[in-house]
Parts: structure tokens; C-alpha cells; sequence
């Protein structure tokens, strides 16, 4: 490891930590204005939709999740309110549940990908051509890899 970090890599550093925050920040404005709930709604549905029987621990939700979630029980809590999803108790733990995608989940989550589409062309995919954006994404591949032990 580098004891000093190149300041090319600072600027680099700031630029993705800026640039995460600013797409995201009009992808919300843009869900909002639609009359949608915030992403981290469409995330929860997502991921819900994709496991098998269209279900999972919170504690299995949580790291498939894009954005982070400090506190999604609050978050399920209202989905599950809006009728979105339902806590189901865990056959072999007492203490956990599952949640599980409701009809309404599935039918806010096709609902709302026309929007989140527009908002990710406007705010990501027409700044960027196709090479550059699979350099890109091969880019943040090297920072999503485990460290290496050397």
C-alpha cells in the first residue's frame, strides 16, 4: 500500500464521492416530482421480486441493497404499512421473519421503472457513450473487488 496517495487520486476520489451524491440527488427529485417513494423503495421491491419465492431475512435484504440502508427496519415498517410487503414469522427461528413482496410491491415496482429509467438515461447514460460507460463500469469493478492480500 501506498503510504501517499497520489493527488490524482484524491481529485479522482472526490469526483466519484461528488458524483454519486448529485446522481442520486436527481434521480430522488425526479421519482419525487412523479409521485413516486424515495429509491430506496424500488431497491427493497427489487430484491424482493428477484429471490427465490419472492422473499427474504432483513438480514439478507440488507447487503443486496444499492443504496445504503441505516435504517431499514423503519423502512419496512412503512412499506409494510403502505401494504407493500409483509413480515412473515421464520418456521425455524423463533425470533426472525421474512419479508415478503406483496401484489401491490410488484405492481409499484413496474409502476415506478419508466421513471427510474428516464432518471438514470437523463442523470447517467446520455452523459456517457457505450465504451465509456463500460470502461466505467470496469473502472468501479477494481473498486468493488476484494483487496488482495499482498
Amino acid at each position: 500500500m501506498n503510504e501517499k496517495v497520489p493527488e490524482a487520486a484524491v481529485r479522482a476520489w472526490a469526483k466519484l464521492v461528488r458524483a454519486e451524491g448529485a446522481v442520486l440527488a436527481a434521480v430522488e427529485r425526479d421519482l419525487k416530482a412523479a409521485g413516486f417513494p424515495p429509491l430506496a423503495w424500488y431497491d427493497v421491491l427489487l430484491e424482493l421480486k428477484r429471490a427465490p419465492q419472492q422473499r427474504l431475512r432483513p438480514l439478507e435484504l440488507e447487503p443486496r441493497l444499492l443504496l445504503q440502508q441505516y435504517n431499514l427496519s423503519r423502512l419496512i415498517e412503512r412499506m409494510a404499512a403502505d401494504g407493500l410487503v409483509e413480515r412473515q414469522k421464520c418456521a425455524d427461528d423463533a425470533r426472525g421473519h421474512h419479508l415478503l413482496l406483496l401484489p401491490a410491491g410488484r405492481e409499484l415496482l413496474r409502476k415506478m421503472w419508466p421513471a427510474y429509467e428516464r432518471a438514470i438515461a437523463l442523470h447517467f447514460a446520455d452523459k456517457l457513450s457505450a465504451g465509456e460507460a463500460a470502461q466505467l463500469a470496469h473502472l468501479l469493478d477494481k473498486l468493488l473487488a476484494p483487496p488482495s492480500d499482498s
